[in-house]
This record gives structure tokens, sequence and C-alpha cells, in this order.
């Protein structure tokens, strides 16, 4: 088994909205505006909303060149990973010279606020695909959900998004994160639909926790309320569902440290795994015993699947 180590590039990994991604991760893990209640990556850890070179971009390219020349095979490279990608200030210029070494578009996937910054807007407008969070139509639960940075405003938040839907001549793929109790209520979802309605995405998509949580209050919502949700928010909202493209690779080994750097991004089955990485399934669950024996992974049943997550 190969030991080779990508610090900036992990996958590709399933996504259960992009097909097989292959990550470009570019901000230091839980760097963000935000501490959403929902997220993987742990909770209340330190906010900011500065802008700065937070990892040598010339490293990435380098990585995505050894990547792309090892055939790479990806539906999309999607700049997120473990926290805010548009915290980086190069970012526009990054997606400028991936747009040169290769064909794959580029997707980025943020949580919207800082869209209000004319430059992050620039940067943002050059990707091909951008698929912004709106969790909440009001102050209040924007405050629940997301748990901003004191300084974000929810009116300059929400008002940042209508600006760039009207200069952005790519994809945009809004998704609103519902968790039980605290936007499912009758006044939260019309608030949200109101919201959506000035936005006006090329794509709506609605989802809930699927994966282990680090808030007990984000519960999960069930299939008929995502979908009575959806019927609420308008026509053509797309409740997502589990990721379910399986393509396997024959004779291809799986890497151990593949296996780590994409499960310390996100906790997943052992189909997302498979579905991700290219591997069936007999290849891959010897080097899952391997990693439980060295204590790198340990698991999870959530609503009756078995999760893998990193120590």
């Amino acid at each position: 088994m190969t030991t080779k180590k990508y610090h900036y590039l992990f996958g590709p990994v399933p996504s259960r909205r992009l097909g097989r991604s292959l990550g470009v991760d570019i901000i230091p893990l839980k760097t963000c505006t935000q501490n959403c209640i929902y997220c993987q990556l742990g909770k209340d850890a330190p906010q900011t909303l500065q802008r700065k070179n937070y990892v040598p971009i010339k490293a990435v390219l380098s990585e995505l060149e050894q990547k792309i020349n090892e055939s790479l095979e990806a539906d999309f490279i999607t700049i997120s990973g473990s926290g805010e990608p548009t915290l980086h200030s190069q970012l526009g210029e990054l997606i400028d010279r991936i747009h040169k070494m290769t064909d794959i578009p580029v997707a980025v996937i943020t949580n919207s606020t800082l869209l209000f910054d004319r430059s992050v807007q620039q940067d943002c407008c050059k990707a091909d695909v951008v698929l912004p969070s709106l969790d909440a139509g009001d102050s209040e639960t924007f405050k629940k959900m997301n748990h901003p940075h004191p300084d974000l405003d929810f009116d300059q938040f929400t008002e940042g998004l209508i600006r760039f839907r009207a200069e952005y001549t790519g994809q945009l793929w809004l998704e609103v994160f519902f968790c039980e109790g605290i936007n499912t209520d009758s006044t939260s979802v019309r608030n949200i639909a109101e919201q959506i309605r000035r936005i006006n995405p090329d794509k709506m998509q609605i989802n809930t926790s699927v994966r282990p949580i680090v808030h007990a209050e984000a519960a999960r919502v069930s299939e008929q309320r995502l979908n009575e949700i959806a019927a609420r928010l308008g026509e053509s909202v797309e409740v997502i569902t589990d990721f379910s493209k399986h393509t396997t690779t024959t004779g291809k080994q799986a890497d151990l440290q593949v296996i780590l750097e994409t499960l310390q991004r996100r906790p997943c089955t052992l189909d997302d795994l498979c579905a991700g990485l290219g591997l069936s399934k007999k290849q891959l669950q010897p080097a899952l015993v391997k990693l439980d024996a060295l204590s790198k992974i340990t698991g999870e049943t959530i609503n009756q699947k078995f999760y893998y997550k990193a120590v």
C-alpha cells in the first residue's frame, strides 16, 4: 500500500450534491466565520472574518498537478473542507490556475457569509458552480442555527447573496440545512421561502443530518417532513438523498493515507468510501481493519448506518 500524503487534497470523496468530488482544502481546520450546530468538524471554535493567504496556493497547485497526472477521475474539483474557503485571499487566483490545468469544473462550497464583500464576489464568480448555504430566513434563527461571528449581520448576509446572484453567470445551487425544532416550524419555513424567492438560485436543495453530528440539538428531520417542507419552498426543490453512485476499479489497492484523509474531513459509511475512492468492499475492508488496529479510526451507528470516523 502506498503512503503518499496530500496536505491540501482529499478524495475523490462521495458527495450527495456533486458526485465524485476531489476536495481542495485551503483553510486550517475549523477556521470559519460561524459555528453551525450541524458542523461535522467540531464546535465552539474561534471565529474570524479576516481574509488572508492561509495556505500557499503554489503548494496546493503542485499537489493538484500530481493528482491529475495520476489519472484523476472526478466530476468536480471542489474547494471546501476544513473551514470557510472564501476566507482565503487568493481564492480567485487559485480557481483561475485550476482552470488552466484541467477541464474538470470547479465548485466552491461556501456558507455565504462573506458574499457581501466585493472581492469575495469577484473570486467566486470565477467558479463553474457555487454552492452557498442559507439555513435561516430571519436573524434569530440565523443565530440559533449558525452561531455567526458577532460582527456578521443577517440582512448584510442575505443582501450579499442577492447581489452575488445578480452578477454571477455560473450555476448557483442553494442549500438549506434543516434541524428539527429549530428552523422547521411554519414561520421559519415561510421566512426561508421568501429569501429563496429573493435570491432566485438555479437549483434549490434541502438537507438534514445523515452523518454523525456534534451538537445534540441538530436533530435529523424525517424524509416525510423534508418532502413536506420542500413542497412549501417552491417548485423543483430537491431533497438530497444519500450518495449512491458506485464505481469500482479492480486491481487497485486501498491507500491507508487516502482513506484516513477522507475520514478526517467527514465520517463515511463503507458504501461512501467505495463510491468516493473507486474501490470495492473487498478491497477496502482489510484496510479499514488495519486502520482500526492502529487506533486511527473508530465508528458510530447513526440511523441504522455505520459510519467510520478518524480518531
